[in-house]
């Protein structure tokens, strides 16, 4: 049965509210080529209505809040209701307040940024980018600035890339206009060291890595390849997507990597999924600062302010600067746990990763690179079964699917990532289900999920041909 639309339950005249009338000259204000020539078409409802149609959908959804969500290389983590509440506080705000205004808003930022340069070892940073990979493509354009003012600009073209790098890395690279070249990966999950000493030279730009990297694996040989990177003058990138399982405990800068963006909508509480808002902060080493986007928020003698001197930056990346209510989140998460808190939360994500590897093989799935995972794996189901099957079985055993088919690198691929914040009991239940699958008939397999609201769809229509406007059928 389908859910009709908002506008599918409107009725002429019917009203849920009442707006107070205000009368303006538009045309005073606004370009006659830009006033509507009709009213929109807004959905006529009670309040009634509204609500239970709103409370319905939420009920049709699957997130973190219902039920266990163990998407890897996202950290689908719970997030604490007490910070919706910090940033609350600041919704108020406008972007175009003079900064004396707004002292504690960037006091804000400014510790926030503080804290992030210590658990990274960068030494500037920018809150500016809105999501993950838009941090990525504000870090590669800093490196690319590094090299032209360097007068390298025309000779380093090239960005090497791991085979099992997250997509928006190449995606990044080759929107920066750089040519992307893939390393392969080792027996043992990570890079080839000798493959990547094939690949380096004065043509390279940069290193795009994940550390962990998407198989889960701790890339032991970092040094070595920071080593390598630096005697050749490539830029060492750090993916952050992963940092969820090495905060407080390691720092990429410390690794020696040059430039760092993090995701706070993963490793530092700020909801994740459903389009954003996201926020992905740079840091940098200092070489790379004065590239960084403008503006910095800066400490002075008369307090705080935004700094727009910065002769060599690559300009805004970002209306305003950044996401604020997300960088509130970021910030109320750090000061609530602490170091030893956040060190706490990274050391839990990996113990439970490992916890649930091990009953996941018992039940008698396979891990095609079983070292010492940290806060995710990648497991296999057995010969003759295929992952899809099995994630649509999950939807019917009560339980959200993890990341399918990916990386690319491991065929019939499961990463499965935890996170810290799900008991035992929730990991025990999740392999149970699994183990059950194993069990069903190929045929059950093939035509679940049976009670979802929604039945196995065709994807490859559902992505080239999406319907996201609802258009009257009179």
């Amino acid at each position: 049965m389908s859910y009709p639309l908002i506008f599918e339950r409107s009725r002429p005249g019917r009203r849920g509210l009442k707006l107070v009338e205000v009368v303006l000259e538009a045309s005073r204000y606004i370009p006659e080529k830009f006033l509507r020539k009709n009213p929109p078409r807004l959905p006529e409802v009670d309040e009634l209505t509204l609500v239970r149609h709103y409370t319905g959908l939420s009920r049709r959804q699957v997130g973190v809040d219902t039920t266990f969500y163990p998407l890897g290389s996202c950290t689908m983590k719970y997030n604490p209701k007490l910070h919706e509440e910090a940033a609350r506080l600041f919704a108020d705000l406008h972007p175009y307040q003079d900064p004396r205004t707004v002292q504690g808003a960037l006091e804000l930022m400014w510790q926030l940024s503080e804290y992030l340069k210590a658990l990274t070892g960068m030494d500037a940073i920018t809150l500016e980018p809105a999501a993950g990979a838009h941090g990525e493509l504000t870090g590669i354009l800093i490196i690319r600035a590094y090299h032209q003012d360097r007068g390298e600009g025309k000779v380093r073209r090239v960005v090497l890339v791991p085979d099992s790098a997250h997509g928006s890395n190449p995606a990044t690279a080759s929107m920066a206009g750089y040519q992307v070249r893939e390393v392969p990966s080792g027996p043992d999950g990570e890079v080839d060291l000798e493959a990547l000493k094939r690949e380096l030279g004065s043509h390279v730009a940069a290193i795009m890595l994940t550390n962990p990297n998407t198989l889960g694996l701790f890339e032991s040989r970092i040094l070595e390849i920071s080593r390598l990177s630096k005697e050749a003058g490539v830029q060492l990138y750090y993916d952050g997507a992963n940092l969820n399982a090495i905060m407080g405990w390691a720092r990429p800068g410390d690794m020696g990597f040059d430039v760092v963006h993090l995701n706070l909508h993963k490793t530092f509480t700020v909801p994740h999924g459903g389009g954003g808002p996201g926020s992905g902060p740079v840091g940098v080493k200092a070489h790379l600062a004065p590239y960084l986007p403008v503006p910095t928020v800066e400490k002075g003698e008369e307090g705080f302010y935004l700094n727009f001197d910065l002769p060599k930056s690559i300009g805004r990346v970002r209306s305003f600067y950044g996401n604020f209510l997300a960088l509130v989140r970021a910030w109320a998460y750090i000061r609530t746990l602490g170091l030893e808190g956040l060190k706490k939360a990274a050391a839990l994500s990996v113990l439970n990763a490992r916890y649930l590897k091990e009953l996941l093989k018992e039940k008698g799935y396979r891990i095609p690179y079983d070292g010492p995972c940290m806060h995710e794996f990648v497991a296999q189901p057995p010969q003759g079964f295929r992952t899809l099957d099995l994630a649509k079985g999950l939807l019917e055993m009560g339980f959200h699917p993890p990341t399918v088919y990916f990386p690319l690198i491991v065929k019939e691929a499961m990463m499965v990532e935890p996170t810290e914040t799900e008991a035992k009991e929730t990991l025990e239940a999740f392999a149970e289900a699994l183990g059950e699958l194993l069990q069903k008939p190929k045929e059950w397999l093939e035509g679940a999920p049976y009670t979802t609201p929604v039945r196995r769809l065709d994807e490859v229509r559902a992505n080239k041909y999406p319907k996201l406007t609802f258009f009257d059928r009179e």
